[in-house]
């Protein structure tokens, strides 16, 4: 199995603020679908935003394939009574149909060899009524960067697509607009377009931090728990499943079970 530590985002690293405001605005969001109920986040690495839904949720439990990773969150929430922390193959999720009522898998869908079987198996542990929550970086952005150990890359018309299969309601929000066109934000998109094309963007989050010393100046240390405080809310602004979008760096997907 590949070593996820070298691209997850843990505790005590250095990130932009941008990469901290994306983390804040992921939960949030969940928030919002979770108040009083079961939730169930596939793939949660270190676990950063599951404090933040169990203040308003039943239950949470965070859930990973890498042990490694789950010692994090397993340390940090240890005497949180509605959060647990469980080791798990987001495509074969070992609970009983009918078990939660949201379900959230945030930037990972790309690393999963069957995606569709992780869709299968989330609808199955969903019940009627109950969320199934994606996001994903935005493939069709122009300055666009593909992790390492990524399998495939959803568009959003693919994306809706597959979650069509098994769920009767599919929305698509985009979030964090492309910069303005400024000088800055020209320089940058070349220098990060150069390095892309030339195989030279940093593969692990260590090697990242130069780069983004470099690109961004002062970066910030990741907290083991992110706060409701920690940055300004914008919500997402729904928009087209049937094109390509190119307006903004993030892809949520919201899908309803309304039927067995």
């Amino acid at each position: 199995m590949s070593d996820y530590t070298t691209v997850t985002e843990l505790p005590g690293s250095k990130v932009t603020r941008e990469q901290l405001e994306r983390g804040h605005h992921r939960y949030f969001f969940a928030a919002e679908f979770g108040e009083g109920k079961d939730i169930l986040e596939v793939a949660c690495g270190a676990g950063l935003g599951l404090g933040m839904m169990a203040q308003s949720a039943q239950r949470v439990i965070g859930g990973d394939i890498d042990e490694k990773i789950l010692a994090f969150p397993q340390k940090h929430y240890k005497d949180r009574k509605n959060i647990e922390i469980k080791c798990l193959d987001a495509q074969k999720l070992l609970f009983p149909d009918n078990s939660f009522d949201v379900v959230i898998l945030f930037e990972a869908i790309y690393y999963l060899p069957d995606p569709r079987q992780f869709v299968h198996e989330a609808s199955r542990v969903l019940r009627i009524n109950g969320t199934l929550l994606i996001a994903t970086a935005n493939k069709d952005w122009a300055d666009f960067n593909p992790s390492p150990f990524s399998t495939r890359y959803f568009s959003v018309p693919e994306l809706s697509s597959l979650l069509r299969e098994k769920f009767q309601k599919v929305e698509i929000y985009g979030a964090f607009p492309v910069l303005a066109d400024t000088l800055k934000s020209r320089i940058i998109s070349l220098i990060k377009r150069i390095a892309v094309a030339l195989h030279l963007m940093p593969k692990t989050m260590k090697g990242k931090e130069i780069y983004k010393r470099i690109i961004f100046g002062q970066l910030v240390i990741l907290p083991p728990e992110i706060k409701m405080e920690m940055a300004q809310y914008t919500p997402p602004v729904p928009i087209s499943s049937e094109e390509p979008e190119k307006l903004h760096m993030v892809i949520y997907a919201v899908a309803k079970k309304f039927n067995p």
